[in-house]
């Protein structure tokens, strides 16, 4: 067998491993289970995600080749036919989300009084105010482009929204390519039309139409004197990756913002999306126009750009998405809250501030369970306010708009407390936002770093220094997702709140590696990347590996985004080979083939796609009876491992330990948003053969028994 053959039987391609995923996201959408509006949700969703792996995978794939790169991927695919594998495995599930969109979801959405409608269906009345809309509110802002000898061929930017109209001078016969961009950042893609103006008894609860619509049927007014002969949509996807490499730090904010300028108007198109019934002689000025090639199409019968479903969910019909959750206040800060002492539903008396509640345990967060607002937002808010508290250090990667954090941050600078925040420039798609924040902490005195040189920093550490006693007593926050109040709400992560000696003294080293004062290559507690995280994991899964051979129960059990490194694929072939049971709940691309004959039979891989996005990484480790659990913000990626600062942390506490393993086994046991990944690499989704368990259903009901 030849090593080629060896390692596509070793390896799943990164690539197809995601296509896989967000089929798996598409599958939301079609499940008959699915609330009518999150189904809309998901199928935006599956959008969202394609646009930013064009822009970014498919991109860097396509720039190897124009380089001549020949090099094969892990499984021994060049970057030629991995473009190829892509496009045969993105037609049939674009055609399915087509389908979805045109056969089901308008038709359903119509069944429930909500009407999405097309040019063509709107009624003399919706027609008349429709043109009385564009003529007052749309018309105005439109700039129609001509492509003629003294005009070239307009240049398209990144995601917009185009109509390609053949406009045809009636005294000469002439005919001319028009192009019209849609707007879109400053109006709402699907135009809200009154309700009382339908035919349908009774009203509709909503009836709107896409704004391309409005514009392709008003063309007649943009080229008076013209004739509009025939119009497509079609919408580009350009290579939007940032190439940043060892920039100092002086010069990485300018560079950066260099940068974001250059993305917005884009590079390379790596896709051009048309309608499905496009001209030839419209598709080749359009492919000739912007040089793209036939293997960069994707004919779409319905809407281009399905991610704009999003605003559907923005309809007060509750009966039709997933029953509210709110989250509650962790059970040991209830009585910490400083909002409900304000407002007097506490007695200042029974008021405990959250450092006393921390001094006595450790307290592991479960997002969006436990509301981040009163646990991790508290602990910032009060060190902030908290006149013993000496100083903050944070790290920032994917911040919200409106950031309580931030804001607390500022107000801790003003109270004269030394605060530090080093704020990832390189977060992708992120940059612009983190930015702005950046020069607003440094203005209001708040000490900005940037990490290290050639390093992204992706770790999600808080540390809060505070004079207790005549001495200073370190209190640290270690989790898995980002400080970001709209993510928290969205995404499943953990956190650990700690006072412990070993822990808080391993985050004051830490950031003084990260600000470039310290080369620390050995940390007591904390495995961290690119230092100890690698070496860390390896011999945690070898002494697994050694308790087995020793005729040991020998178990591992991870849960993460994306497992794609090699060398830890590999470890866990080794693992399995010598009996360590081995169970991965992965949510995203899993590179690794379970349940193989002398292979990996031992593994076994799920993957859970629910209402919220599993962020959370946790590994466990049986240890012979003595299981070490572990949190933090990295994956099983090369680029977690090698080229990113990640802090992972041990969670030493037994009945922490014990909640960590028992979430897992709840993961394991889910039998309705669960996957499981076969021998080939293919997932299939487990059905209920009784009880149906859900596992973030569980968790929800289990939080509010509390």
């Amino acid at each position: 067998m030849t090593k080629e053959a060896k390692t596509k039987n070793l390896y799943i391609n990164r690539e197809l491993s995601w296509i896989n995923f967000n089929k798996r996201v598409l599958a939301q959408a079609l499940d008959s289970r699915t609330p009518l509006l999150e189904k809309a949700k998901f199928s935006a969703i599956f959008s969202n995600n394609l646009d930013e792996f064009f822009m970014v995978r498919v991109a860097s794939l396509k720039s190897q080749v124009d380089a001549g790169v020949t090099k094969t991927s892990e499984e021994g695919r060049t970057p030629e036919e991995q473009l190829e594998n892509i496009r045969s495995c993105l037609l049939p599930l674009v055609k399915k989300q087509d389908n979805h969109y045109l056969k089901e979801l308008i038709g359903t959405l119509r069944s429930k009084n909500i009407h999405l409608l097309k040019y063509e269906n709107l009624n003399a009345r919706e027609e008349l105010w429709v043109k009385n809309y564009f003529q007052t509110a749309i018309f105005p802002v439109l700039t129609p482009l001509a492509v003629d000898p003294a005009h070239p061929f307009p240049f398209v930017s990144n995601l917009s929204l185009n109509v390609a109209a053949l406009i045809s001078d009636p005294e000469t016969g002439q005919k001319q390519f028009a192009r019209v961009k849609v707007p879109q950042k400053t109006m709402a893609r699907f135009i809200s039309i009154p309700t009382d103006l339908s035919e349908h008894k009774p009203f509709p609860i909503h009836v709107a139409i896409p704004i391309e619509e409005v514009v392709a049927f008003n063309l007649d007014l943009l080229f008076p004197g013209m004739e509009v002969k025939e119009h497509y949509f079609f919408r580009v996807t350009r290579d939007a990756d940032l190439e940043l490499r060892d920039i100092e730090a002086d010069d990485l904010m300018s560079a950066l913002e260099e940068g974001l300028r250059k993305r917005r108007v884009g590079g390379e198109v790596v896709r051009l999306e048309v309608s499905q019934n496009i001209s030839e002689e419209m598709l080749d000025l359009l492919m000739e126009g912007m040089a793209v090639g036939e293997e960069n199409v994707y004919h779409i019968k319905g809407l281009l750009g399905l991610d704009d479903l999003f605003s559907l969910l923005k309809l007060k019909l509750p009966q039709l998405k997933d029953i509210p959750h709110q989250g509650i206040t962790h059970r040991f800060l209830k009585d910490c809250q400083t909002g409900l002492l304000e407002d007097g539903s506490i007695k200042k008396e029974e008021f405990k501030n959250i450092f006393s509640i921390i001094r006595r345990r450790d307290l592991l967060l479960h997002h969006p369970y436990d509301l981040f607002a009163t646990s991790v937002e508290e602990f910032i808010n009060q060190a902030a306010d908290d006149p013993l508290v000496m100083g903050i250090k944070m790290t920032l990667y994917r911040i919200s708009q409106d950031s309580p954090i931030i804001a607390a941050l500022i107000r801790a600078a003003e109270n004269g407390k030394q605060v530090m925040a080093l704020v990832e420039l390189k977060a992708r798609f992120d940059e612009d936002n983190n930015i702005q924040w950046a020069k607003r902490l440094e203005q209001s005195g708040v000490h900005v770093v940037y990490g290290v040189i050639g390093l992204k920093t992706h770790t999600k550490i808080a540390l809060v220094i505070r004079k207790e006693k005549e001495r200073l007593r370190s209190y640290g926050h270690i989790g898995t997702g980002n400080y970001n109040s709209k993510t928290s709400k969205l995404y499943t992560d953990l956190g650990l709140l700690t006072t412990r000696p070993e822990i808080c003294q391993d985050l004051v080293e830490l950031f003084n590696y990260l600000t470039g004062c310290s080369k620390q290559q050995n940390f007591r507690k904390l495995l961290v990347a690119p230092v100890t995280l690698r070496s860390g994991i390896e011999s945690l899964i070898r002494r697994e590996i050694k308790h087995s051979q020793n005729g040991k129960k020998g178990i591992i059990r991870a849960k993460m985004n994306s497992l794609v490194d090699p060398k830890i694929i590999h470890l866990l072939y080794e693992a399995s080979q010598a009996g360590v049971k081995i169970e991965l709940i992965i949510r995203g691309m899993c590179c690794l083939y379970p349940g193989r004959k002398g292979l990996s039979e031992n593994i076994r891989v799920v993957s859970v796609i629910g209402r919220f996005l599993e962020h959370s990484r946790i590994f466990w480790f049986a240890n012979n009876g003595k299981p070490e659990a572990y949190i933090g913000s990295a994956d099983w990626m090369r680029r977690n491992l090698d080229r990113r600062v990640e802090a992972v942390t041990p969670v030493d506490a037994s009945e922490l330990k014990e909640q960590l393993d028992k979430l897992l086994k709840l993961y394991l046991h889910d039998n309705r948003d669960a996957w499981e990944m076969d021998h080939n690499g293919d997932f299939s989704q487990i059905q209920p053969e009784g009880k149906e368990i859900r596992s973030q259903v569980q968790i929800m009901g289990m939080q509010e028994k509390i």
